[in-house]
């Protein structure tokens, strides 16, 4: 008789769960976070296994990749799109895994997209070039605020880049002023090489990749938002059209309405933010160099304002990259229309 296998991943432990085509409770058990102790759990029933759900939190990669290598076919179950009985008086580990496996066997469990386990650690480099990004301009704008409020002048950018410690560190007369410039601009430095190699190993990656050099042919899209959105997509065909994959980068409202009238909101958060911030950031660059793109964000901005006038473009660009990402050549009259003259 078949076996569904569903295990409830925490932190620091798993709740492994069997259940027979039948609905029977075969095995419950909770384990530790050992790859080996729960592969030596499922070993007697693996002839029968179907299938293994694994809940899809922040550290499922370890159990996945290791159930996989040991030949188990495995699946991500998406939480957000699992909702038990409210009317349930006591819910626990062992309801929730045993929930999981009974979604597996009436065929409905919804899954999340399981990512190439090959090109995921270079999105994930990637991901972590943001954190670097952000944490240097938060630095430079420290380091601009400290200048400003202590000698009265505002240091533009450029002037900032090219400021070496000892220049800084000239400016000021207190000690601790010193200290504390010398430290961020050296910080600044040390974090601009750790980015510069971050982004020569995800560009020596993909160099050959077909789909980020597409995008580039977008308006508003250079290598690093190029690569941040075809990492983060991954297989494009996993989504049905356009509109679902502007819905996954987060390009449009998440609202409910009832008789034209907006009765609350969904959640807002579903999808995936890298790419939300990609597109807008591409909107951004695309209002400053495209004139199609700022003829329709001018528009947009007329009727409304800044903020939904920039996720409309956004939304634009996440539909127009879908169609890029299928070998269809970027066509602005196709994206918006026939081309107008500016008033």
């Amino acid at each position: 008789m078949k076996i569904m296998t569903g295990i409830d991943l925490h932190s620091n432990n798993a709740v492994c769960g069997l259940m027979d085509e039948e609905g029977r409770r075969v095995l419950q058990k909770r384990l530790p976070c050992d790859l080996d102790m729960i592969v030596k759990t499922l070993a007697p029933y693996k002839d029968r296994i179907t299938q293994v759900a694994v809940e899809s939190t922040y550290n499922w990669y370890w159990l996945v990749d290791g159930l996989e290598d040991h030949g188990y076919p495995v699946v991500l179950a998406n939480p957000a799109k699992m909702n038990q009985y409210d009317g349930l008086k006591q819910t626990n580990d062992t309801t929730d895994v045993f929930f999981i496996c009974e979604l597996m066997r009436l065929g409905i469990l919804p899954v999340s997209y399981l990512y190439n386990r090959q090109t995921r650690p270079v999105r994930d480099l990637l991901r972590r070039r943001m954190l670097l990004v952000q944490l240097r301009t938060s630095l430079i704008l420290s380091f601009k605020s400290l200048h400003e409020r202590t000698l009265g002048r505002r240091v533009p950018l450029r002037e900032v880049k090219s400021m070496t410690v000892e220049k800084a560190q000239a400016s000021f007369t207190h000690a601790a002023d010193r200290l504390l410039s010398g430290e961020q601009l050296g910080l600044i430095g040390q974090l601009n090489e750790s980015v510069a190699k971050l982004e020569e190993h995800v560009m020596s990656t993909t160099k050959d990749w077909t789909t980020f050099q597409r995008l580039q042919e977008m308006p508003g899209i250079g290598k690093i938002l190029g690569l941040t959105i075809a990492l983060e997509t991954g297989e494009p065909t996993r989504f049905a059209d356009a509109g679902h994959f502007a819905s996954y980068a987060r390009c449009v409202k998440s609202q409910r309405e009832s008789n034209h009238k907006k009765k609350g909101e969904n959640n807002r958060k579903c999808g995936n933010r890298y790419l939300a911030w990609a597109f807008v950031e591409a909107a951004h660059f695309a209002i400053r160099y495209d004139e199609q793109c700022r003829q329709f964000y001018d528009r947009k901005k007329n009727k409304t304002n800044v903020a939904v006038a920039t996720k409309a473009l956004a939304c634009k660009l996440a539909k127009a990259a879908w169609h890029v990402m299928h070998d269809v050549p970027y066509d602005p009259e196709r994206v918006f229309g026939e081309k107008r003259d500016t008033p």
